[in-house]
């Protein structure tokens, strides 16, 4: 039979390799399976004698073993974000006032939020008022007059 003459810095290697791989295609998945390769090269210089299969067993349980542990973790703890509403524009806006450039008619309309344009939806407003966004439905801000302002 032939025999894999695998050496620890292999293991290190291939750990590194994976950690290119995970900056590459995120998601938390290879990095658990890069610390395995790193823990298995460590062993494999504690013990030198280690044959290759006992090597892959070593790697497989550890892989598991830590991609299982990581995903319990993070279910429990999950990791919380300075900025959860990054990515989520419309519910950034939403508690927000601004007054109207344009009116809304027909319970549609316009308003000008940053640097962009937005539809909005709402009862119908002269322009000049303040509004407020309670809701968003797809990419249409949903609006209110706020009490006091009308």
């Amino acid at each position: 039979m032939i025999g894999l003459n695998l050496v620890f810095w292999h293991w290190w290697a291939f750990g590194a390799l994976l950690l290119v791989v995970e900056l590459l295609a995120p998601g938390m998945f290879f990095l658990w399976m890069a610390e395995s390769a790193f823990v298995t090269g460590a062993l494999l210089w504690l013990y030198p004698e280690l044959s290759w299969e006992a090597q892959l067993i070593w790697f497989s349980a550890l892989s598991l073993v830590s991609i299982v542990a990581a995903r319990k973790l993070l279910i429990r703890h999950p990791i919380e974000s300075d900025r959860p509403l990054l990515n989520q524009r419309t519910a950034q806006y939403i508690g927000r006032t601004f007054v109207l450039t344009e009116p809304i008619v027909n319970g549609t309309g316009k308003i000008r939020v940053d640097d962009s344009t937005w539809k909005i939806s709402g009862a119908d407003t002269p322009a000049g008022s303040r509004i407020r966004v309670i809701g968003a439905e797809g990419i249409v801000l949903k609006v209110d007059v706020p009490p006091g302002s009308g």
